[in-house]
């Protein structure tokens, strides 16, 4: 079984190594994000049977642990498996449980990275998220849950007191929530902030303020999943 990363947008921000493995598959089981829409377009898929697992924002669920049990079955009947997922497998990607569960299956599980949206996509809109002389570091923080929320691991008053990037992903539901804790936690409501939608395709929208505006802004532009918002001195580079 390979796990391949498809890349946050178009077909051809897919490795190389992640082409071939799409080319000899038998079996492939797809996410919504990434190339997944355009595999006729790289990948002969005469004789391949392509099996929809997406998990759509507040949508459509496949539930994880029948993509691991489609994974395994797949792969001990003999055929060639490719777990195609969107991004980087590994970041809020739940890659590696998929490896761990064919792992404990014995089957054998080659993962092929790819280019993840948490940087990709803000520099498509022109943002590095990091700048020689403005900032020394950058943190990628999932936004699914809202600040508060009794399950999130994410410490906002923390990352309010860095000084340096934040990249929020699956954060758009709770962008006015995010926005909120920080600028509670003492982080300027003036600092620069972006978000870009659909990052690396033709359908691209970038929206640019501040923290204090994000949410509104957001609303006003109309941007919605999949998404990624950047806050911090460097969002002031985003261009449309």
């Amino acid at each position: 079984m390979t796990l391949v990363g498809g890349g946050p947008g178009e077909w051809d921000l897919l490795t190389i190594r992640g082409l071939r493995a799409l080319q000899a598959a038998d079996v492939i089981l797809t996410d919504h994000l990434g190339p997944a829409e355009q595999l006729a377009e790289f990948v002969d898929v005469g004789g391949k049977e392509i099996i929809d697992v997406a998990k759509l924002p507040y949508g459509k669920q496949v539930a994880q642990e029948r993509i691991n049990q489609l994974l395994v079955e797949h792969a001990l009947g003999g055929r060639k498996v490719v777990r195609l997922k969107g991004g980087d497998p590994y970041v809020f990607g739940r890659g590696y449980e998929e490896l761990a569960a064919c792992d404990a299956a014995g089957v054998t599980c080659t993962v092929v990275p790819g280019v993840t949206s948490a940087i990709s996509v803000p520099a498509a809109a022109g943002i590095p998220v990091t700048e020689r002389g403005v900032n020394h570091a950058f943190t990628v923080v999932s936004g699914h849950l809202p600040p508060g929320h009794p399950k999130s691991l994410v410490d906002w008053g923390a990352l309010a007191r860095t000084g340096g990037t934040i990249v929020v992903v699956m954060g758009v539901r709770n962008v006015r929530a995010i926005a909120q804790s920080l600028v509670d936690a003492g982080l300027a409501a003036s600092t620069p902030a972006a978000a870009v939608q659909d990052g690396e395709t033709a359908r691209q929208k970038v929206v640019g303020g501040t923290l204090g505006s994000l949410a509104d802004d957001m609303e006003r532009a109309g941007i919605s999943s999949p998404a990624v918002y950047v806050i911090g001195e460097v969002a002031a580079r985003a261009r449309a």
